[in-house]
């Protein structure tokens, strides 16, 4: 029979391979919230909040690189530098929400209440430390947007400004998606890879969306060839894994038939 003793033994063994310190997860999702209230709340004082925040990522850098990389300092003194740009950045996405959704009343409504604008302000931010060659920490960004937002947005995926996001729930946006300027999507949308193979990881798996493009609910756009030309609408339910020419309406047609009898 097996003992406690060996049980216990067996397990720290399998802790050890890999080798895993949950607190970087913990501390990357703190450090994240406080980067979006730091950048967005009016009362939060930008002097102090960034000397926090660069001791939090030197702190979060350290436990995932686990070999005293000096690269640190330079990392985030590159990414302080690229914040008023993805700043301005996100504004410009905000204002691309309040001017297509009807039901934002306030570019402030959308700074505090939308999940999409949410996802896409950790995105920006993790996607600039994925270019910088950040390792691991961009990736529990974006999972963090993704398990408060349902919106999974990969860090590598590269898009303009005025991004927008409606209602957020379900959306996927693969690793090597580009998505151009004043690009409208919808709940459920997944720009994703019409395969998955280990050998293709620098490959472009995923579609490009060109400029002013809008993709309705639960559309589904799949290969890295696949090319949504600029000016065209993507109905809901749609499924592509083929180009789609500039200037088109794409559609899914329901067909409906009334029942021969109804029943009392």
């Amino acid at each position: 029979m097996t003992t406690k003793e060996e049980i216990i033994n067996k397990i720290i063994a399998n802790k050890n391979r890999p080798h895993l310190n949950f607190s970087l997860k913990y501390k990357t999702e703190k450090f994240t919230n406080n980067l979006f209230y730091t950048l967005f709340d009016a009362d939060a004082c930008s002097t102090s909040n960034i000397e926090k925040l660069e001791n939090d990522f030197k702190e979060i850098y350290k436990l995932a690189c686990q070999n005293n990389d000096c690269s640190c300092k330079t990392i985030w003194n590159n990414f302080l530098i690229k914040l008023p740009v993805i700043l301005e950045n996100l504004h410009l996405d905000a204002q691309e929400l309040v001017n297509n959704d009807p039901a934002a009343k306030t570019i402030e409504e959308v700074y505090l209440a939308y999940p999409g604008f949410y996802a896409i302000a950790i995105y920006r931010f993790s996607h600039e430390l994925l270019l910088l060659n950040t390792p691991l920490i961009p990736r529990l960004m974006s999972e963090y947007a993704h398990g408060k937002t349902g919106t999974d947005i990969h860090p590598g995926a590269t898009i303009g400004k005025s991004f927008f996001i409606d209602h957020a729930t379900g959306t996927v946006i693969g690793e090597t998606c580009i998505i151009k300027n004043h690009v409208k999507i919808y709940q459920g949308v997944t720009l994703g890879a019409l395969q998955v193979a280990k050998n293709m990881k620098n490959t472009k798996r995923h579609p490009t969306v060109e400029d002013n493009v809008t993709i309705y609910a639960n559309a589904t756009i799949l290969g890295g060839e696949t090319t949504i030309g600029e000016n065209t609408t993507i109905g809901g339910n749609v499924w592509l894994t083929k180009s789609v020419p500039k200037n088109s309406l794409v559609y899914h047609t329901t067909e409906t038939k009334l029942k021969s009898k109804i029943k009392p």
